[in-house]
This record gives structure tokens, sequence and C-alpha cells, in this order.
């Protein structure tokens, strides 16, 4: 069950109460000494209700002026050893910042409670519930948002411009690109390719013959017969096709082999002639000229933004479906898998130690910083709501129990004179 933590207002409130009610029980023990003083002459009796209103008095009083004495001086007088809270903060911080070093970040107390609780079996247990890790879904998306959100598109565009430049564009393309060709070739890799351009090739001369009409008869002479120009074209057209035919049907084409030669020519080139290095940087120059590269970082980084984003803040996205099944699968596992479980203990453990000894310091020094930067009246003011309230209950004990001690005085001497 969360506690209740109640706002000043309703400190303050219930410190005048209490106030109130110590002074008030002042107040009567006064009246009371007073009226059995003045009467005890005449009622014997009245003197052991003197006696007890006597001693109430002086505990109310004493206690009024020990509680009195943490804040303030009592009636403002400059009493030695009073106003201790708002003279001696400075004091009070540092005691309180070395408390907690070394009593509340110690290893023992820190990696202790680490181990007792097993954080990673009880997140375990928290994250394979669907609502709970659809809220950290959700949580992780508006952070998520707010870092995309923080980020310049300039500064990203920028950076994203510097990635490609350094490990785009500064590294020569040609000797990667003929290593590359060399291992394709020497693996036959180009084959499929070779053979996929001659099926389209074949496929394409099927399906269009027309195309091949007066490309050879346009070249011949004029005074040849128009026969002769169909019969050509047709001619021109069969062989071209069962040239390609040929080419498919036969892996030792000398047309293959050609290729197969070619471009194994073409891989060492690439890897070994500066010409045609040269040629390649050149291109690579021309095609990823400053501006262009710029504009595709842009691009680049407006779309993914944008996929991001969108994807982000809806709940039924892939992303965020695909996330909350990660974290559920996550908790399971968390949940039911004991080494899983040791490991994850121990990183949480070997973190914790790693900040307590190196940073142990630092963290208490914040109470202490914070206590020297407080004015002393707010600080007295904001102790005195804390626990003013159950300090008041001091001066009603006193004024109980100075009550009794003063009967219980005077009847022992009573007793004793009579005896006497």
């Amino acid at each position: 069950m969360q506690r209740v933590v109640p706002s000043d207002a309703e400190r303050r409130a219930a410190l005048r109460r209490m106030k109130t009610i110590a002074t008030a029980l002042l107040v009567i023990a006064a009246v009371v000494f007073a009226v059995s003083f003045a009467l005890q002459d005449r009622l014997p009796w009245l003197g052991y209700v003197r006696a007890a209103a006597e001693g109430a008095m002086v505990g109310a009083i004493a206690d009024w002026f020990a509680v009195t004495a943490l804040f303030r001086r009592p009636l403002g007088l400059p009493i030695p050893h009073t106003a201790i809270i708002p003279t001696r903060k400075d004091e009070i911080g540092a005691s309180l910042g070395a408390f907690v070093e070394h009593e509340f970040l110690s290893d023992e107390v820190v990696l202790g409670k680490l181990r007792s609780v097993e954080p990673a079996r009880r997140a375990g247990e928290w994250l394979r519930e669907p609502a709970h890790a659809e809220r950290l879904a959700a949580e992780a998306s508006v952070a998520a948002n707010a870092l995309l959100e923080l980020l310049g598109d300039d500064d990203v565009e920028q950076l994203l411009e510097q990635l490609a430049r350094r490990h785009l564009l500064e590294p020569e393309w040609a000797p990667a690109i003929g290593r590359v060709g060399a291992r394709l070739v020497a693996a036959d890799q180009q084959r499929p390719a070779i053979d996929a351009l001659l099926a389209r090739a074949e496929g394409w001369l099927d399906a269009h013959p027309e195309a091949f009409g007066s490309m050879v008869s346009d070249r011949l002479p004029r005074w040849v017969p128009k026969l002769v120009d169909r019969f050509v074209d047709d001619r021109a057209y069969r062989e071209v096709l069962a040239f390609v035919r040929a080419v498919r049907a036969d892996d030792a084409h000398p047309l293959r082999l050609a290729i197969d030669r070619y471009l194994g020519d073409l891989a060492d080139s690439l890897q070994h002639d500066p010409a045609t290095i040269g040629k390649v940087e050149r291109l690579k120059t021309e095609l990823f000229d400053s501006p262009r590269v710029r504009e595709f970082a842009g691009e680049a980084w407006a779309a993914v933004k944008g996929s991001l984003t969108a994807a982000l803040a809806d709940p039924e996205s892939e992303l965020r479906r695909g996330l909350r099944r990660a974290l559920v699968e996550l908790g399971a596992r968390l949940a039911a898998d004991e080494a899983l479980q040791a490991k994850v203990d121990g990183w949480l453990t070997d973190a914790a130690a790693y900040v307590v000894r190196n940073y142990r310091s630092d963290i208490a020094g914040v109470i202490t910083e914070t206590v020297e930067r407080w004015d002393a009246r707010e600080t007295t003011e904001k102790l005195e709501l804390q626990v003013g309230r159950d300090l008041q209950f001091i001066r009603i004990n006193g004024t109980v129990v100075g009550a009794l001690a003063g009967l219980a005085i005077f009847s022992v001497a009573t007793a004793l004179h009579a005896l006497v």
C-alpha cells in the first residue's frame, strides 16, 4: 500500500494543534496550582494537588525550553546552546552526509540489499505481464520521440554526410569491387547473370520478330529488289536468334568464355591498374559531389525520422507490437531462467558496486551541499514541520511525568515528615 505523504499545509495545521494542546496543559496546570496553593491551608489534601500541578508546570516549562531551543532562542534570549538547528545547519548537513555515506552507501548495505531482493526475477515477473510491457513500451516510445525532437535535423544530416564520406566515399571503390568481382568469377557466379540476360534476349526476340524488319535491308543498295530485302532481314533475324540459343545451350561457347575472360581482366584491372582505379574514383566523385551527398543525407534522415515518429506514436504499429512482444518474452525468460537471473543480478551488482565505490562521496556530498545552500530560517521551518508535531508530545509527556513526579516527591516527603 502506498503511503500518503501529508502536505506542508497539513503538517503546519497539525503542529499548531499540538502546540495549542501542550500550551493548554501548561495553563491548566498553572490554574490548578494557583487554586490549590490558595486553598491548601483550609483543605490539606489540596497540598497533593498543588505538588502535582507544580511538577506539571516544571516538566512542561523544561520540555518547552528543550524543544524550542532546537529551532530558535527561547523568548529571544541569547542563551548558550540554543537555536541549535539554524546556528549549526552546515555542521548538521555535513554530519548527515557523512552518516549516509558510511551507513547507507556502504558496500555491505547496498550489495546486500540488491542480492536479497533478486532484482532480475522481480523485474521478469513484472515485465511478463502484457499490461506492464505495454506501459514500458509506451514510456520508451515517448522518450524516443522526445529524443528525436531534440536531435537537430541539420546536425544529424551533417553527421550522416560525414559518415557517408568517411566510410563510403573516402575509401577507394575500385580495389574492393575488383576483389569481389574476382571471387565471383572464380566461383562462376557470373553464369546465372549471363543466363538470365540470354534468356531475356531470346524471349524478346521471339516476341518481337518485326524489330529486325528493315534493320539490315536499309543498308543495302537501292537497286537491290524488295524480295531480296525481305529475305536478308528474315535471314538476319533467324541467325541472331539461333546464335542466342546456341550460346544459351553451350556452357563452353566461345562467347561465354570471352565474357569470362573479360570479367576476369576487368576485376584484375580494378585492383591493380592505376588508370582503371582513377576512372572509377572520378566517376564516384562525379556521382557523389557535396550537394548530392548532403541532399541524400537529408532525405535519408527525413525518411527515417518520419517513419520512426509515426511508428512510435501508433500503439498498433509493427514497431510497438514487436517491442511489446520482446519485452514480454524477456520478462518470461527472466522470471523462469535462474541462470539468466544470476547473470543479470551479477551485472547489476557489479554496476552498483562500481557506482558506490567511485561516487559514494559525491552522492553524499549532494546532501551536504544542499543543506549548506538552504537559508537558516527556511531550514528551521522545514525541519520543524517534519518533526515539530512529534516533539510537542515531549511537552505533553513532560507535563504528565512532571505531575506524577511532583506528586510522588510530595507524598514521600509528607510520609517521612509524619514518621519523624
